[in-house]
């Protein structure tokens, strides 16, 4: 993959999506496709391992019980699931049209406006919603796997990410485009690139007013500064930093090793390879498209009758078909009301 200032290859797109927004899943994606199929970001839910029960939520009002139970640093478990399970556990049916907070029957108020997105069960696990915006590596690496069966031209096509990643292209401001977080002591401080971490952390702390007259300056982000300057694929209310290359090479799990925006400067500091997640994938024949919008918990492929076939076939993929002009809002779940 690679960077192209040439964003007029993603024009089609905008041509295909309503501007203004009109409510519908075509504010994001293109209409004139066959078939439109809805790809479940996974959820996950925890539990206490010794058999204690979860404190009430919402935090704020129950904040003693929460308390005595952190101070008791009691360990957790952690899995990984599917909206089916939450369903399963909430007695309300999964469908493609199905919403997260009205599956977990949850929904937010003046205590806590949020409240869907951390759920105590009735099986006395705790259940935590989907990512928003984020298709997890290895999801995507299915989806891929499966989507290049259905191009002509599946080693030719387009990658966009969405520009508003923290810290992914720099800008112009008055501090770093973003700040990571170490803890030393300043005796334990030998190497010299940590030093000069340090130091910038200082600087870049202070508080603004005792330098009135600082002026903004360019602060660089994880991506090369000419990236960062050049073109974007505007589309209504999103802009996108555009790549050419292999789409089926997303369908190894390790395609972050080799994505352009992958975080280096993090590694650096002991975190594991990381890079955002795609937002709009699609080869070069145009045969389908795959779109991962920021606020949505979901991800669409909007292709071929056979690829949404074979996408819900797949083990590995939580999928269901939709309709064209479906809408994925929080209050759209018509069957779990």
């Amino acid at each position: 993959m690679k960077w192209t200032a040439d964003v007029s290859a993603g024009d089609w797109l905008r041509a295909r999506i309503d501007d203004p927004w009109a409510g519908t899943m075509h504010d994001i994606v293109p209409r004139g496709f066959t078939t439109y199929t809805r790809i479940f970001h996974p959820a996950t839910r925890s539990k206490p391992a010794d058999g204690t029960a979860w404190p009430a939520l919402p935090y704020e009002k129950n904040s003693r019980a929460w308390e005595e139970f952190t101070a008791a640093q009691h360990d957790i478990d952690t899995v990984a699931i599917r909206w089916h399970d939450a369903a399963d556990a909430f007695g309300t049916r999964m469908h493609a049209d199905a919403q997260w907070g009205a599956l977990v029957r949850a929904a937010g108020d003046e205590w806590n406006p949020d409240g869907w997105q951390q759920v105590n069960g009735p099986d006395g696990w705790q259940y935590d919603a989907p990512g928003e915006g984020q298709l997890a590596a290895e999801t995507l690496a299915a989806v891929m796997d499966t989507a290049r069966a259905h191009t002509s031209t599946p080693h030719d096509g387009y990658i966009a990410v969405w520009e508003g990643w923290g810290g992914l292209v720099g800008g112009v401001g008055y501090g770093p485009a973003r700040s990571i977080l170490t803890f030393t002591e300043d005796d334990e401080v030998t190497d010299a690139t940590a030093k000069r971490h340090r130091d910038f952390l200082a600087a870049s702390a202070k508080d603004l007013l005792n330098n009135v007259f600082r002026r903004p300056s360019w602060q660089p982000g994880i991506l090369p500064d000419d990236v960062s300057k050049g073109p974007r694929l505007q589309l209504p209310n999103r802009g996108h930093v555009l790549f050419e290359g292999d789409p089926s090479a997303l369908a190894d799990p390790s395609w972050v090793l080799d994505a352009p925006w992958r975080d280096r400067e993090m590694e650096q500091y002991g975190a594991q390879p990381s890079a955002e997640s795609p937002s709009i994938i699609w080869p070069a024949d145009r045969a389908w498209v795959m779109l991962s919008e920021v606020d949505w918990d979901s991800t669409i492929v909007a292709g071929s009758v056979e690829l949404a076939r074979a996408l819900c076939a797949d083990p590995r993929i939580e999928a269901g078909i939709i309709r064209e002009g479906a809408m994925l809002t929080w209050s759209s779940d018509e069957v779990n009301r």
